[in-house]
């Protein structure tokens, strides 16, 4: 009997991902997650999860930084992306980074099927238009993303907001936290990402 876990924070794509799996695989095991931190859980519990179904973007996470961490902590389990982002340069550094497999969210049922199939047979699965456009992830990505993978989801998140231009004042009320926590969480983002100011630390996830 497989066993899926589908992270989306989105009920209508969540639903049609479960509808799409309860039909051609009915006798499965299906477990949701609508943030990164409920997700790792999640794969913590049963980490004999057959395919994490993951959104690129929601609570926790955006960009790449949930399919890193999945993938640095428990990678013996197969990712698929589910994405509304459907732009050449976000699937191939998904790919490069680890996914089996990256499902538009405008894909239909039917797709979404062989998707799933297709991944769950061995196979990586990309939509037909996108397969001969994949270029590869460059080893200072790759070394990048396994320092970022270090980082704790709190640190991830003052991160995207040091890259956002926040202050440590801003970071702090919008957190629930103090600013000497913020102050200590930079100290450990510069350290884990061998980086000594916010302005590195901007160029640095530029594109992440």
């Amino acid at each position: 009997m497989y066993h899926f876990h589908v992270a989306d924070d989105h009920p209508l794509f969540r639903n049609a991902i479960l509808e799409v799996i309860q039909h051609h695989y009915p006798n499965s095991k299906v477990s949701q997650s609508i943030n990164l931190d409920s997700t790792i859980t999640e794969l913590e519990k049963n980490e004999d999860i057959d395919l994490l179904l993951l959104d690129l973007h929601m609570p926790g996470s955006t960009g790449l930084f949930g399919l890193i961490m999945v993938r640095e902590k428990f990678p013996s389990i197969p990712v698929a992306i589910i994405s509304a982002s459907e732009e050449i340069n976000t699937i191939s550094r998904a790919m490069g980074h680890g996914a089996c497999g990256y499902i538009p969210k405008s894909c239909s049922p039917q797709d979404i099927q062989q998707a799933i199939e297709a991944i769950m047979n061995g196979n990586r699965w990309v939509p037909e238009e996108f397969k001969n456009n994949l270029t590869p992830v460059n080893h200072e990505e790759k070394d990048l993303a396994a320092k970022i993978a270090t980082l704790t989801p709190q640190q991830y998140r003052v991160l995207c907001y040091m890259r956002e231009g926040w202050l440590n004042k801003q970071i702090g009320y919008e957190m629930g936290v103090t600013e000497a926590t913020v102050k200590a969480h930079i100290t450990a983002v510069f350290r884990k990402l061998e980086i000594s100011n916010r302005t590195q630390a901007v160029i640095l996830m530029k594109d992440f």
